[in-house]
């Protein structure tokens, strides 16, 4: 099989292009366009998109000196909440501290307090005790007189 069968086209007889007057009509045209548009219609679009590119580059500084500046804030009042949270922890323990101290103050005084009442109702009821023993003691012979006769059913005298 010969090559030229496969790919009939490489073998093309040449192309004739006829140059007349509307080829060079649409190359001045052309020209004519790019002289009048340039400074028309594409050096303002141009410039009015360096213009956005450098306020987008300058938002983009501005956001990330903001964004450094928010870091710094944020790094800032975390070490003061740090801060403020290690203060409030010493406070908690001096005022635990302070309360434990109070409280054994008080249990030591309501001992004392309990001690003192226990030993007054003590003294208080061995007086009692030695007054009841004393009228018992007095009143025997009256009540060993008032059982006798009781047991007997007859008066007794002493």
């Amino acid at each position: 099989m010969p090559v030229t069968s496969q790919v009939p086209f490489l073998f093309a007889a040449d192309v004739n292009v006829d140059v007349d007057l509307s080829v060079l009509a649409q190359i001045a045209l052309f020209g004519f366009f790019i002289v009048v548009l340039k400074p028309v219609l594409f050096d303002p679009l141009l410039k009015l998109f360096e213009e956005r590119e450098k306020l987008t580059d300058g938002a983009r500084a501005n956001a990330r000196s903001m964004d450094e500046r928010a870091a710094e804030l944020l790094s800032k009042f975390e070490s003061e909440i740090e801060k403020v949270r290690r203060e409030a922890a010493l406070e908690r323990d001096r005022l635990r501290a302070e309360t434990a101290k109070l409280e054994a103050k008080m249990m030591e005084e309501a001992k004392a307090d309990a001690a003192r009442i226990l030993s007054t109702g003590r003294e208080q009821i061995a007086q009692e005790v030695g007054a009841l023993r004393s009228d018992l003691v007095a009143s025997r012979p009256a009540l060993a007189q008032q059982i006798a006769s009781k047991l007997l059913g007859r008066e007794v005298s002493s």
